[in-house]
């Protein structure tokens, strides 16, 4: 499939990211959002330098200054953008295959919506062009994160995590450095694993049984705390408990915004069900799948002390917190802090600070590289033949309620059990996810759900 948005950011195989089309982007971005400077970084993946080359090629076409950050994370690029009332472009593919990659696009208050999102496009299907102007200048920015690291180095006290061993499981994570010298500055000992120099794509969402595997044991071997880790542009993060057992983002998202104080939550509606039942917070939103609908439902919202996560664990702060200001995108840094940090101050595990929660499960995971168009047709199906769904569903114990806020949702007759079916927004995955009151029962579920999906699809799992 051609390039195009999905729930963050275009995205599209790095052969189809031609100079060409790069270009026709960012002039549709220019005319639409129009800044007299863009700031551009880029993840690791090989791909991105050559397209961030392109990126400030064209929007200096524009007539913006451009500033190249050069490899950075993603909320770090936001946040310095924000700061300096600038527009922003990522170069990332997150935390997709290197074979692919994409670009995120920022105004100055935060993340593009969905409404700029269909006008950017419609702008570029029209072939739109910036000419006329006098070219813009391209300028390298050294320490382009160090804004950002200052707002956690500087908004949380000096010896919030003392004491602490935590792995960083580098891969091929643009945050990396970053976020070892933050994590350090706050007293913890940082013991770095795993780096690579080949792009690995760490879905912090859908993690395989290999790594799951790797984090126990390493946490085992090097007697950690907890160890953490990111997507590739490092705006999702990973934790761990000091079992090496992963807290899923939603989860460390309720632990966050606890420790936060918030009273509102806005959450995408493949979010773990306990989030609405918890006497933390006066009201929980749920959205569809993607920060832009977070974004919006705070807005939305208008509370005083709004925050947005995702399952991810992307965290998404609406309001001042301390001497930390509201950051509108996706960011891994504060769950992390605020979460290990919450744990330190009470001397707990963090499997402890967890268990205090009401037992409510999620499993998540997809099917790659699969038939889309065959992929498409089949969730509609399921969506408008009632007989056709019925039937799907019967070997998990019938339906209760459907909700079609994003893909397919089906509560089964207990009012508890949830089963949910989904295509990713810009990569050929189908998505699969169970919540069950019983960890066992969750996984279970949502692997016989994904291998019902495979066997219609007649895809090999």
């Amino acid at each position: 499939m051609a390039p195009a948005f999905g729930t963050s950011g275009l995205r599209g195989l790095v052969t189809d990211l031609t100079d060409d089309l790069i270009t026709g982007y960012c002039h549709a971005f220019a005319a639409l959002m129009p800044c007299d400077t863009v700031y551009v970084g880029r993840d690791l993946r090989p791909s991105s330098p050559h397209i961030a080359a392109v990126v400030a090629r064209a929007l200096a076409q524009t007539g913006a200054t451009v500033i190249d950050c050069g490899d950075i994370c993603t909320p770090a690029l936001a946040h310095l953008a924000m700061s300096q009332g600038a527009c922003a472009i990522m170069v990332t593919g997150s935390h997709i295959p290197a074979d692919r990659n994409g670009l995120k696009f920022y105004v100055p208050s935060g993340e593009i919506t969905k409404a700029h999102e269909a006008a950017i496009s419609a702008s570029f299907a029209g072939g739109h062009r910036i000419t006329g102007r006098t070219a813009g200048r391209i300028a390298a920015l050294p320490d382009a994160a160090a804004g950002y690291i200052a707002r956690y180095t500087g908004g949380f006290a000096g010896d919030t995590l003392r004491g602490l061993r935590i792995g960083m499981y580098r891969h091929s994570s643009v945050a990396r450095d970053m976020l070892t010298t933050i994590l350090t500055s706050l007293g913890a000992t940082v013991i770095p694993l795993g780096q690579s120099e080949t792009f690995i794509p760490v879905d912090t969402e859908a993690s395989s049984p290999q790594t799951r595997a790797q984090l126990r044991a390493w946490c085992a071997e090097h007697r950690l705390d907890a160890l953490v880790s990111t997507d590739g542009d490092g705006d999702r993060p990973l934790v761990t408990d000091e079992t090496g057992g992963i807290i899923a983002g939603d989860i460390l998202g309720v632990l966050t915004a606890r420790a936060l104080g918030a009273s509102h939550v806005v959450v995408p509606v493949t979010s773990n069900g306990m989030i609405g039942q918890l006497p933390d917070f006066e009201q929980v939103v749920l959205t569809q799948i993607g920060s832009p609908y977070v974004i919006d439902g705070m807005v939305r919202c208008g509370a005083a002390k709004v925050v947005g996560f995702e399952p991810n664990g992307g965290f998404l702060l609406g309001f001042q917190a301390g001497t930390i200001a509201p950051l509108m995108t996706r960011d891994c840094v504060l769950p992390i802090v605020a979460v290990l940090g919450a744990a330190n101050r009470r001397r707990l595990p963090l499997s402890a600070l967890v268990s205090e929660l009401p037992a409510w499960y999620s499993a998540a995971d997809r099917l790659q590289n699969i038939d889309r168009p065959r992929a498409e047709a089949f969730l509609q199906t399921l969506i408008d033949d009632t007989a056709q769904r019925s039937a799907f569903f019967a070997p998990f114990g019938g339906i209760g309620s459907v909700d079609l806020t994003d893909g397919l949702r089906i509560t089964l007759p207990d009012g508890v059990t949830i089963l949910h079916l989904r295509l990713s927004g810009n990569a050929p995955e189908f998505r699969t996810y169970a919540q069950a009151s019983d960890r066992d029962r969750a996984t279970n579920l949502q692997q016989a759900l994904m291998q019902r999906v495979a066997q219609a699809l007649d895809h090999q799992t």
